[in-house]
């Protein structure tokens, strides 16, 4: 398990945050089992039943499967499930509201565009 929480948002959402990153860079593979409900419970300090509402979440979300009597595990996809989840949220937490405010600034589509050309050019530079 890796990762500490914080107070920046509920604790049963980091935990699938968590899990979802380690799926992301592959410490979880496909049809491999992850931490319990109990195990992340003592790991994070934090009650059983908020653990489990993190791994329900991503039950829900069809990246973790439960074999019943053995635990949960990673769903085959989920990977690409978790980047195409992050890339929706991305464009809805960032993208609309970036071209939301190049609206209200009266920026035309090709400024916005060279803006977030130069940002890229910048980041690569780093």
């Amino acid at each position: 398990m890796r990762g500490t929480l914080n107070d920046q948002s509920l604790i049963y959402l980091q935990i699938a945050r968590m899990l979802e990153d380690d799926i992301l860079r592959g410490v979880y593979q496909e049809e491999e089992q992850v931490p319990s409900t109990n195990e992340l419970a003592r790991g994070y300090n934090i009650n059983p039943a908020t653990a489990a509402k993190g791994i329900n979440l991503l039950v829900s979300d069809g990246i973790l499967y439960k074999r019943r009597g053995i635990g949960m595990f990673v769903a085959k996809g989920a990977g690409e499930t978790v980047k195409q989840k992050r890339k929706a949220a991305f464009y809805d937490g960032f993208v609309k509201p970036l071209v939301k405010e190049g609206a209200s600034l009266a920026l035309t589509g090709e400024e916005l565009l060279a803006m977030i050309e130069r940002a890229i050019g910048e980041e690569k530079e780093k």
